[in-house]
């Protein structure tokens, strides 16, 4: 008889993002033709670049010739797409080689893919307020989870616990939700406990791109003994719209072993046995993201969602909302007023205003009391939300 993986009976009910969308789809069933201000999930509103725009319609050209078809790429990544992506790690000083780059179809996937490396008996370390998809994929996976807490008190930025020793260790910086960052220093703490540990990092830079402040590093592979403790999970999602394209890169460096094992080999082989690569036109247009010209594109959208965090934020001053992030990442962690619960607060703002938030409840039981914005809608949608945040709260909360 087959046996069924009963990890699944563990889960929550929801999936936090699939709660909300079905929240606000009771709301507007109820209240026909009512506009939302959707600062919640994070889906970005402005278009893929012209740069990712051109490469992308060559490369469909392409595919329309025999001379220029392209078929099965290989499944670690097109030579061109790793190249770029190493030579765009060289300009900030980190050298890897292209075969330490593997192309993936997202940072999602990759998440949970990548767990594919590691038994389900290593313990999984997650600092909450978390993603979801951290905790969610190492429960499926039968591992079990050590909480460290982060709060306002510690900036969100936990350090290493003294007493407690983990295989993984999921960070992510710029955070999500709490839009904390980690400097230097503290970074170095989490490469040196995993090292002295063995454990192994899944550092998420997904939004790396958003820090402006230039003593804040960028990948985890700028601190001293990375490479042999660490395995960098990025998305072009938030850094170039490529939310609904599909398209990510991992680094996974080859002096990364554990159990006189490459974790670089490993990787290799687990992607030549579950995949077939990601197509060639998406890689085309993902390389185009690191040209000169992309890069100068991408960074007028970013800074677009950097204007409406400063919107936002500006509004949270203006009513006294204690709050954190929005300049180093595009996500703001606010205190939700009046001691209102996250969800409580979700149905406020609903209700009241129609502006749709993320509840920080869903990021874990350190979340509660929280709530987070994002900066990815479009201007005058953040300027209204903005707006009706300051009419309901008078200008104090």
């Amino acid at each position: 008889m087959i046996q069924l993986n009963t990890h699944y009976a563990e889960l929550k009910d929801s999936y936090l993002f699939a709660g909300i969308a079905q929240k606000t789809r009771d709301y507007l069933a109820s209240h026909p033709g009512q506009k939302l201000y959707r600062m919640g999930i994070g889906d970005v509103s402005q278009p893929l670049c012209p740069a990712v725009i051109e490469a992308l319609h060559a490369a469909v050209e392409e595919q329309a010739h025999a001379e220029s078809f392209h078929g099965y790429q290989p499944e670690c990544g097109a030579p061109f797409f790793r190249e770029a992506v190493a030579a765009h790690y060289a300009a900030r000083g980190v050298t890897l080689s292209p075969e330490e780059v593997f192309v993936s179809s997202g940072a999602s996937d990759e998440l949970g893919d990548i767990l594919d490396l590691f038994s389900p008996e290593s313990p999984a370390m997650v600092l909450e307020p978390a993603y979801p998809a951290y905790l969610d994929a190492s429960v499926i996976a039968g591992r079990r989870i050590l909480h460290v807490p982060a709060s306002a008190e510690n900036g969100f930025l936990p350090s290493p616990p003294e007493t407690v020793e983990a295989g993984l260790i999921y960070l992510c910086s710029p955070n999500n939700p709490t839009g904390a960052v980690f400097g230097r220093e503290a970074l170095q703490s989490w490469v040196n406990y995993a090292n002295k540990t063995g454990a192994v990092i899944l550092f998420d830079a997904a939004y790396e791109a958003y820090i402006e402040d230039p003593a804040l590093p960028h990948s985890i592979f700028e601190l001293d003994g990375a490479t042999t403790c660490a395995i960098e999970i990025c998305s072009l999602s938030k850094t170039a719209g490529f939310t609904g394209t599909r398209l990510g890169y991992t680094v996974i460096p080859k002096s990364l072993t554990r159990q006189g094992l490459s974790l670089n080999a490993m990787w290799v082989r687990n992607r030549t046995t579950k995949t077939n690569g990601v197509s060639y036109v998406l890689q085309k247009g993902g390389a185009a993201v690191f040209t000169p010209e992309g890069q100068q594109q991408i960074k007028e959208q970013i800074a677009l969602y950097k204007r409406n965090a400063r919107t936002l934020t500006q509004a949270l001053d203006a009513c006294g909302v204690w709050y954190t992030g929005g300049k180093n990442a595009p996500y703001i962690w606010l205190k939700c007023p009046g001691g209102m619960g996250s969800w409580e607060f979700f149905s406020y703002l609903l209700n009241e205003i129609q502006v749709v938030g993320t509840p920080g409840e869903g990021f874990g039981c350190c979340g509660e009391g929280f709530f987070r914005f994002s900066t990815f809608a479009s201007p005058a949608d953040t300027a209204e939300a903005a707006r009706r945040l300051l009419q309901l709260f008078g200008g104090r909360a």
